[in-house]
Parts: C-alpha cells; structure tokens; sequence
C-alpha cells in the first residue's frame, strides 16, 4: 500500500492519484507532480486542496481537456476529470500499464488492472493497447523516453507495434517531437534507446535525412558506413560525457569543461554531424572516396531539421556551430603534425569557438573513435593533442581571457581623436588578439598596432572612395 500524506491530499470518495506519480511512489522516488483524477468536477477538489496547503490555482489545456494546477512551494498538483465512466475506463485510455496505475485518495487501495506493477518489477515499457499510438503518435517516442528514464526494455510486442506506426511521428508537433527527444538525450544511457529507435524505423521518420547514410560507404580510414560511424561516435561521445576520466585522466572534473545542460544538444549535433555527406560524395580517378564541404553541407541541412522540429533559437545556433566546425580541429592537427601550428592559429581558433571550444574537441575526439580503426597511431595522437588543447583552453586561454584589455574605446577617442564607429571594434578586435598571442604585452604596444591599423583602415576607405569617384566618370566616357 503505498502511504498518502493526507495532511495534503483530503481523503476524497472519487478522486484517484493516478499515472507517473504512482509508477514513481512503487519505484521509491519522489514524484516531480502529482496527477489526480476525480469522479466530478476537478475545480471543486482542486479548491479543497488549495485551502488545504495554502496553495494557487493555474488552468491549463483546452476546453474539454483542462486541467486545474495547484501550486505550492514546491508541491504541485495537476487535476483532471476522470475519463469515462470510471477509474477503469480511464486507466484504460493511458499509454502505457507503468502509467495506468491509480490509488483511491479515499481508501488508498491501488487499482491496477492492466499489470503495470508486474510490469514494474519485470522493468518494461509495455502499451496499454494496441491504439495507444494512433491516439496520440508522440507516444512512439515516449515510449523510449520512459525506458531511457527508468532503465527500462521496450517490451517485444510494444516495439513491433512502433515499427508498424513509426510513420505517424510525422503527425505530431515539432516541438512535442524535440521535447521528448531531448528527455532521451539527457540521459546517461540515451545511446541504446535512440539505436533501438533506429531498429524499429521510428528514427528515420523523426529524421528522414538520416536514411541516406545507412549504405554510403566512407574511406579506408573508417570501418562503418556513415550511419554506422554516426551511431558509434554517438556512443563514445556519451561515454566521454558520462566519465571523462576514463579518455582524459588530466582533465577528471566534469564542471571545468562548463557543458552542463549542453549536452543534450552536443548529443543532437553528433547524431547530425554527417548528414551532408551522402550528398556531397565523390570518387576520384584512382578510387579513392572524399566528402569536401561535409562540414558545411551537414551544418545546412541540421538547421533546416532543428527549426522543422522548433529547437529554440540558441540549441539552433549551438548545434550550427557544433556540425558547421567540427573538422577544424583536424586542421590545427595537421599544422601540428607539420610544425606549422603557431600561437596566432591557436588563440584565433579558442576566440572563434569561445565557451564551446571543449565542447568542440569532446566532438571530434568522439568522432575520431567512431571511425573503428583501433590502434591507429595517428587516431591516438590526435586524441593527445585535444585533450592538451582542452587543457590550454581552460588553464591559459580563459584566464588570460579575463584580463582588462590593453586599450579602450576611450583611449582610441583620447589619443586619436577617433569618434565612435564601426572601427573601434576592428581596432580593439585586433588589439586584443594580439594580447591574447602575446605579440604585444603593453599599452605602448597596443598604441602602436592601433595606430597601424587606423592608417591601414583609412588608406582602404580611401581607396574605395576613389573607385565610387572614377566610376562614374568611365561610364560617361
């Protein structure tokens, strides 16, 4: 039986604790909110409660589905009519049997017909019924999402009616689809559930685009197709996320590489990385397969994914960044390998990537490993030289970062007699690049670049002047 605080909850005949709440309360942990069901009106009941904890009322959902709020430091309480005619009926009308679960407040005996309990202990995710997915298609995902949550299997019958109806994701909101697909995403284990998702089809009709990589075989320095290698590099990406000690042993604190809830959307743009590569592959003469401008190609067709499927502006901008540069690190490799690596390329590269440069590098680090050549020296070695880049990032870049500049826009007005312009930024731009390279170490220093860039600056607006002057005059000749 489970135990029902009813200093809280008034021990009401016809109103039932029902759903996740319950599933929660059988598993030991505290529900997020708790769902109540009453025979009758919702508002009534939801006003009793409100009284009772000292709480507010909020209305949510449409007409016919509404659902009455009450909220209370940190309790909330969602109430809602029963649909159907009983506790039964509605129960019935749920999504899965974890979540078909219900305890009457009155006698706090636990209704469950449909053996969601045992459901519980065996640790599956197990459909109401077979039309739980035509009646609402965002279940297809939440199924997973459940089973990722709760480190729960997918039940076989469950998963076979997901392959027949995979098709009517498309049915539903963008922004229903990203929700639960980010609540896979921030788990530890989302890797097995978004493989099992591409199993069953249901990822190829979140991201059609995905479908072309199955097949689209790579160069020798990769073991998988593209879609393989997406999967893998998916897989180490997590791991990497999960315990970087294991991959980095310099680097054992999580929080240094400030990723937090951007991890989820490092995930996204892993799973997108490659998706331009089908369309840009190439064969040359000798046989040998390239993929020029990926990069660039992946980055356009992941924006026109995440704004279908609504991400916000910034997990849009995030996962842009992420796809459109991740091969730049393989370029600062190769200068390194060359020894022509210099400082100025590196501080450029840790000024454009900014707070997403360990981002960036866990990236290609997890790419790298999802290519299957293992003992590749060269792999290993890249390897290296990220994680000393994500070092030097942290322990240098940042710190020198935060130093005052050497010149401000009130020393371009005072020593110049420069008036506010576009050309303040270009000038203390440069200036603090050059800081940060350490080519210049004083103000004297920096007076002396900014003045070279003002005379450079004013020689090219000059010249440009003249050419709209002479312009004209051509044309009437």
């Amino acid at each position: 039986m489970i135990q029902i605080n009813t200093n809280i909850l008034p021990e009401t005949k016809g109103a039932y604790l029902v759903g996740g709440s319950i599933r929660d309360l059988l598993l030991g942990r505290s529900p997020v909110d708790y769902d109540i069901a009453v025979l009758g009106n919702p508002e009534k009941f939801a006003k009793k409660i409100a009284a009772k904890i000292s709480g507010h009322i909020v209305k949510l959902g449409k007409p016919g589905q509404a659902i009455i709020r009450v909220v209370s430091g940190n309790n909330i309480f969602d109430i809602s009519s029963v649909i159907g005619a009983t506790i039964e009926d509605d129960l019935g009308k749920r999504d899965f049997t974890i979540n078909a679960i219900a305890c009457s407040l009155s006698s706090k005996k636990i209704i469950d017909r449909l053996g969601g309990m045992d459901d519980i202990v065996a640790k599956k995710v197990r459909m109401v019924s077979r039309k739980v997915f035509k009646r609402d298609p965002i279940r297809l995902i939440r199924a997973y999402r459940m089973g990722a949550s709760l480190g729960f299997e997918i039940e076989p019958h469950t998963s076979s009616a997901i392959r027949n109806d995979a098709d009517l994701i498309q049915d539903s909101a963008g922004e229903r689809i990203r929700t639960e697909l980010f609540k896979i995403f921030n788990t530890s284990k989302s890797h097995c559930y978004i493989s099992q998702m591409a199993d069953t089809g249901l990822l190829f009709s979140i991201f059609p685009e995905l479908c072309e990589l199955k097949g689209c075989l790579q160069n020798t320095y990769h073991s998988y197709d593209v879609f393989e290698h997406t999967m893998k590099a998916f897989y180490h990406l997590e791991a990497l996320l999960n315990d970087y000690s294991k991959a980095m042993p310099a680097i054992p604190d999580p929080n240094i590489l400030d990723i937090g809830h951007k991890a989820a959307w490092l995930k996204c743009a892993i799973l997108l990385h490659d998706i331009g590569k089908p369309c840009v592959k190439t064969v040359d003469s000798k046989g040998n397969i390239h993929f020029y401008g990926h990069g660039q190609k992946s980055a356009d067709m992941a924006k026109a994914i995440t704004k279908r499927l609504k991400f916000s502006n910034r997990e849009i901008l995030y996962i842009d960044f992420i796809v459109r540069n991740h091969i730049r690190p393989l370029f600062l490799f190769t200068a390194y390998q060359k020894k022509t690596l210099t400082d100025k390329s590196i501080t450029s590269f840790f000024n454009k990537c900014g707070d997403n440069t360990p981002a960036l590098l866990l990236h290609t680090i997890a790419d790298i490993q999802g290519k299957g050549n293992k003992g590749d020296a060269r792999d290993e070695d890249f390897i290296n030289f990220a994680e000393k880049m994500i070092q030097d990032y942290i322990s240098v870049f940042k710190p020198e970062k935060k130093q005052p500049p050497l010149l401000t826009g009130y020393d371009l007005i005072t020593e110049f007699g420069l008036t506010p312009s576009p050309l303040f930024k270009i000038i203390l731009n440069h200036v603090e690049k050059a800081r940060l390279c350490k080519t210049i170490g004083s103000k004297e220093d920096a007076l002396i670049l900014a003045k070279k860039i003002i005379t450079t600056q004013a020689y090219r607006l000059k010249a440009v002047r003249k050419k709209h002057i002479l312009k004209p005059c051509l044309v009437q000749d």
